[in-house]
């Protein structure tokens, strides 16, 4: 089971989103996956088309870790659904352990190594799926820490602008050192370059920035600012399940980038050391 963390420092800059189309190249490829909304703001909850169904939410389970029960509490996404009618074959797995503000007790800077693996502890007991993807809040308090300690890789994802960039230069470095205190094992999975409009002469020179600063870990494909973003994600629809070819291309960056992620080839210790 790989465990992803999906992080940036700064907000805006669609960290969401990436979890989203991860999760949906996921579900297409049938990968039993589950999604984990850290972020007490519970935007991926939202996206996923998740009803509550009396389950418990993840921030809960956190303040219960020793005894909960998160494969218990866990709700299939909508999109399972749209996704087996489509095929007219038995559904794939995504399930999600669903966001909530309560979680946010933990999201503090001075968070200690117990509290740290409680997150840990709650994946130590599941089984089912092959993947999960950990919805990060944009800040590396208490809830990213709780991510990291219980993941294998960290996707660091930008903007490619002057503040975001900087911010994940601040991410890698934070990241180096919060491997070397508490988790040796933790891998630089690499930087999603969001939201590139490609007739933005900004966006190309902070590109070419970001691929001098981080080499091969800057992933490709980029993903295109896309217009039809915020309809897919209000109607809570996976975005291979959308139609029309701004989708469809979409769809396809994110079959790429997963492959990318998930390729232990390309994940040879990195550490985050250009």
């Amino acid at each position: 089971m790989q465990v992803v963390s999906i992080s940036s420092l700064k907000g805006g800059v669609g960290k969401t989103s990436v979890t989203l189309g991860l999760a949906s190249a996921a579900l297409a490829a049938g990968i039993p996956t589950l999604v984990i909304d850290l972020d007490p703001h519970a935007d991926a909850t939202t996206g996923l088309g998740v009803r509550p169904l009396g389950r418990t939410d993840i921030g809960r389970l956190l303040k219960n870790a020793r005894r909960a029960d998160l494969g218990a509490n866990t709700v299939p996404a909508g999109w399972v659904a749209t996704a087996a009618g489509r095929s007219g074959s038995s559904p794939s797995v995504l399930d999600v352990a669903m966001g909530s503000a309560y979680s946010g007790i933990y999201d503090r800077p001075d968070l200690g190594r117990r509290d740290q693996r409680r997150l840990a502890t709650l994946l130590s007991r599941i089984t089912g799926y092959s993947l999960v993807l950990i919805d990060c809040p944009p800040s590396l308090n208490g809830l990213t820490r709780i991510a990291w300690t219980a993941s294998n890789k960290v996707v660091l994802v930008a903007e490619p602008a002057l503040f975001s960039v900087a911010g994940t230069e601040r991410t890698m470095r934070a990241l180096e050192l919060f491997r070397r205190e508490f988790a040796p094992g933790l891998t630089t999975a690499g930087i999603v370059a969001n939201k590139v409009r490609a007739t933005s002469n900004e966006h190309a020179f902070r590109l070419a920035e970001m691929r001098q600063m981080f080499g091969d870990l800057l992933l490709t494909p980029t993903i295109p600012d896309q217009a039809d973003w915020q309809q897919i994600q209000g109607a809570a629809h996976a975005v291979h399940h959308w139609p029309g070819d701004s989708a469809r291309q979409a769809s396809g960056y994110f079959d790429e980038l997963l492959r990318g992620v998930l390729d232990t080839g390309r994940m040879r210790s990195r550490s985050g050391r250009r």
